[in-house]
């Protein structure tokens, strides 16, 4: 079975070291749970960690791509040339916040396609996906994706492969929403954060205690563990993707969508 690697990640423009926890677990175990790296020291942790290890599956929170009329409109016809723009125009976004970017004091949200057809359909008891176009207020996670998919390409530099875009690997890298992962557990109480983990897996207190001690370590926790128990993630990363191919896809084990 994989070792699996869960990444909380953060696009915050100051003290994501103290928002980014990574996780790693192997069979049910949580081996590793550890914040302070910024986005630039983790991806240097990934590279050094998979010389490390002879096989590993990373999964990360933010979106590796965006809806296929938006690739339309920038030219993209590789997920590489989205890559490239986002590298190059991701923090103006940001900073100016063009359509179909939103979430900004007196934005609206646009009127084009918010989803990709991977995150389309999923709700967990009312908990939908987020649009990456969303770079403000409740919820965005348009912000970590401008700042994650430009590491990408570094990532893929260090010998990961990146799914779906890249040919199968021993090492792969795949974009997770934790939500799928942990079911409906409010993760805001710190009390049902600690509750999931303590009927989940049996874990050392400082461990237990350092996962349960936010939303982020939270996440990076649970999903490092559901995913080290699936034993049909390699069959899930193997299967054929509907739709475009430039989209990409969330990874979600076979065996997990019975319960969704």
């Amino acid at each position: 079975m994989a070792r699996v690697i869960a990444i909380d990640w953060s696009g915050a423009a100051a003290g994501a070291k103290n928002k980014i926890w990574i996780a790693e677990a192997l069979a049910g175990e949580l081996l590793f749970l550890e914040d302070g790296r910024t986005r630039e020291q983790v991806v240097d942790w990934l590279v050094e960690r998979r010389a490390q290890v002879p096989d590993a599956i990373v999964g990360i929170d933010f979106a590796f791509s965006y809806p296929r009329w938006f690739l339309d409109a920038h030219g993209c016809t590789t997920v590489d040339a989205l890559w490239k723009l986002v590298s190059e125009h991701g923090e103006d976004w940001l900073a100016t916040s063009p359509a179909p970017f939103w979430g900004r004091p007196g934005q609206r949200r646009g009127e084009e396609g918010q989803l990709r057809q991977c995150e389309e359909g999923w709700n967990v008891r009312g908990i939908v996906p987020k649009s990456v176009f969303q770079i403000g207020g409740a919820g965005a996670v348009g912000t970590g994706t401008i700042r994650g998919i430009p590491h990408l390409s570094r990532l893929r530099a260090g010998g990961w492969a990146i799914w779906p875009f890249d040919a199968p690997s021993t090492h792969v890298v795949a974009e997770i929403w934790p939500r799928l992962l942990t079911g409906p557990v409010a993760k805001s109480s710190s009390i049902e954060r600690r509750a999931w983990l303590d009927a989940h897996a049996t874990l050392p207190a400082p461990i237990a205690e350092r996962a349960s001690s936010s939303e982020d370590a939270f996440d990076a926790a649970a999903s490092a563990l559901v995913l080290s128990r699936c034993s049909d993630l390699a069959e899930t990363l193997a299967a054929p993707l509907t739709g475009d191919p430039r989209e990409g896809s969330m990874l979600v084990p076979y065996s997990l969508r019975q319960n969704l």
